[in-house]
Parts: structure tokens; C-alpha cells; sequence
């Protein structure tokens, strides 16, 4: 009889309990997230269409786009304000080559064509963003993406053979295919919600890959990877890309829930306004900027009310809703989820003097 036998180390056997233990910390390290997961998924049975619409969802698409800014200045070090602009080339591309009001410039091809080749172009354009900007740093990174956002915002703005200039475009509905029409409230929620969990981990799990961690390396130190044979500049191109990857996902999510788009969509203001909504979450987690994205939502819902409700002038509703950001930051400049690490830090603290 021939004995087969086996190379390399056999496998660590991991005891039960052990395995108990790791899957108990786990779950209790990851605990607020995995409730918020469970809370959503639960969401529309408790919530109207406008909260799963106009707050829920409209956070979740907002969450997304800022989620791939995160990724890239978070753990790339490469501030890019060119995120919207990469989300509102997808929408207009899904307006372009899809449906929509305009038969004469519509090409109203089916939503599983339009809608890969939307996001193939803005990929495209959010790695041109990139090699653009990848040998630069700083200030220099931030000018180079907020050109390219400017540009893009007067070309739309000025352009009707292709845009339809000021007006852009309407009536851009949701897919309908598995006998679902995606237009309506509840799967138009899930779809978003999918979408923005499938973003989430895919950062989470790219920053703790090879390509994550060396791009943490070049983040620290570039001249040190570059030394040690990584390619600095690629490393940087790639990063751009798969955060374009997100973002055009959102972008089209977002013309889908709005059921339009025009210029104003991916202004300046706008551009600004998603850089506000991650520092405020805080870059140094994937949670920040869905948690940033909540907090606009509500303020940018509500703060017009509020303000008349007291008698002022509603117009000035984004001077509140800067105060509430200004508040954060001068107390966080990690955001939110700087304030969440230090009291979970002091609990732990106090729970230790307790325990002795």
C-alpha cells in the first residue's frame, strides 16, 4: 500500500470554545453596526414611503459617493472633490443612453446595457481624475479634482446637444425586472440599501487586503514603498478607480430615487457639501460618511422648518445646518466617529476601575 504524503505545516485546529471566544468578541466589536444593519433591514416595516425615500435612502445613496472620498483620503491620503462629478457622469450617462423625457437626445436603450456602460465611462473618468492628480499631494491634489469638477459643472450647465443644459434631464425611472418595479418605495429602499451594504464592505475588506495596506504604506510613506518596489503612482490610479467604481454606483442609485438630474446636481455647492458630509462622519472608518450623510439629511430636511417655526428667516437654513457641522468639528476633528471611539474608550475605562 503507497503512503500519500503530505508537504507543509498541517493546519492549526482552533478549539471550540476558542472559536466561541474570537466569534464573541467579533460580534461584540462590530455590535452597534450589525444593530444599525438589522435596524434598516427592518426599517420599512415601521417607516413611511417619505422617510424611506427622501431620508433613509437619499442618505444611504450620499453615504456611498462620500464613502469612496473616505476611501481615498482616508487611506490613500488623496483628498479628491471629484467624487460628485464621477457619480454625476454616471447619471447622466444612464440619462443619456437609457430612458428619459427627451426622445431626441435619449438613446432608450434597456437599463442592463445603459446602466453597465454608465458606469464603465465614469470609471473611466474617475481614473483620468486620477492619473491627473496621482504625482501631486495636498493642496495640489485638491485643486487638480475640483478643476475637473468645475468643468464639468460648466459643461453641463452650457452644453444641450448632449446635457440639455440648464435643465437636464427627467423621468429617468428605475429598472423593473424579477416582476418588481424598482420604482416603488419599499424595493427602491432595498435596492439602495444593498448597494450601500455591498460598498461598505468592499471598502472594509480592500483596506485590509495587500492592495489596502500597501496603499496605507504609500499614504505614510511614499518614498519609503517606492523604495521597497512598489509602484506609488499605480497604486494611487488604482485606488481612484475602484473609489470611481462606488461612486458611479451611487450616482446612478441617485438619478434612479430622484427620477432626474441637471447641472445643479453636481455643482460646486454640492461637491463641498459631500466633502462637509465625510470629514463630519469622520475618514478614518467606512461607517463615517453614512454617518456624516444622516446628519445633512436630517438638518438639510429639517432646518427650514426649524427655523420658521421660531420665526427667522428660512432662507437660512444652511447657515444652521453649517453651525451643526462647525459644532462637530470643533469638538471632533475626527467627526463623529472620533466622539464614538472616546466614549466607548472611557466606558471600557470605567468598567476596568469598577471591575477593580
Amino acid at each position: 500500500m503507497a503512503l500519500v504524503q503530505t508537504t507543509g505545516p498541517a493546519p492549526l485546529a482552533i478549539p471550540g470554545e476558542e472559536r466561541g471566544g474570537l466569534l464573541s468578541r467579533w460580534v461584540s466589536r462590530h455590535s452597534p453596526i450589525l444593530i444599525l444593519g438589522v435596524l434598516l433591514i427592518i426599517l420599512p416595516a415601521v417607516a413611511n414611503s417619505f422617510i424611506l425615500d427622501q431620508i433613509v435612502g437619499w442618505a444611504l445613496i450620499l453615504g456611498m459617493i462620500a464613502l469612496s472620498l473616505m476611501f481615498l483620503a482616508g487611506y490613500g491620503g488623496m483628498v479628491s472633490l471629484a467624487q460628485m462629478t464621477v457619480a454625476g457622469v454616471a447619471g447622466y450617462m444612464m440619462a443619456v443612453l437609457g430612458t428619459s423625457s427627451l426622445p431626441a437626445i435619449s438613446l432608450f436603450w434597456p437599463w442592463w446595457v445603459a446602466a453597465p456602460l454608465a458606469i464603465a465611462i465614469a470609471v473611466a473618468f474617475g481614473t483620468f481624475a486620477g492619473a491627473l492628480s496621482a504625482r501631486t499631494e495636498g493642496i495640489y491634489t485638491i485643486m487638480i479634482t475640483l478643476a475637473l469638477a468645475a468643468a464639468f459643472f460648466y459643461l453641463t450647465l452650457q452644453n444641450w446637444p448632449i446635457f440639455n443644459g440648464f435643465n437636464g434631464f427627467t423621468t429617468i425611472p428605475p429598472p423593473k425586472f424579477f416582476g418588481i418595479n424598482w420604482k416603488d418605495p419599499i424595493p427602491l429602499y432595498y435596492m439602495i440599501l444593498f448597494f450601500a451594504a455591498l460598498s461598505y464592505v468592499a471598502v472594509l475588506y480592500v483596506s485590509r487586503a495587500p492592495f489596502g495596506l500597501a496603499l496605507q504604506g504609500v499614504r505614510d510613506n511614499p518614498r519609503r514603498m517606492e523604495a521597497i518596489g512598489y509602484n506609488v503612482t499605480a497604486h494611487r490610479i488604482a485606488a481612484y478607480a475602484f473609489a470611481a467604481l462606488i461612486a458611479a454606483v451611487g450616482g446612478i442609485l441617485l438619478v434612479w430615487q430622484n427620477n432626474q438630474i441637471s447641472p445643479f446636481s453636481v455643482g460646486i455647492d454640492v461637491v463641498i457639501n459631500l466633502l462637509v458630509i465625510a470629514i463630519v462622519g469622520g475618514i478614518s472608518h467606512p461607517i463615517g460618511p453614512f454617518i456624516g450623510a444622516i446628519i445633512y439629511v436630517i438638518l438639510r430636511t429639517f432646518a427650514l422648518d426649524a427655523l420658521v417655526a421660531v420665526g427667522l428667516d428660512g432662507r437660512r437654513f444652511q447657515t444652521l445646518i453649517g453651525l451643526g457641522f462647525l459644532i462637530i468639528v470643533l469638538f471632533s476633528p475626527d467627526g463623529v466617529i472620533g466622539l464614538w471611539r472616546r466614549f466607548t474608550a472611557r466606558m471600557r475605562a470605567a468598567g476596568g476601575s469598577n471591575g477593580r
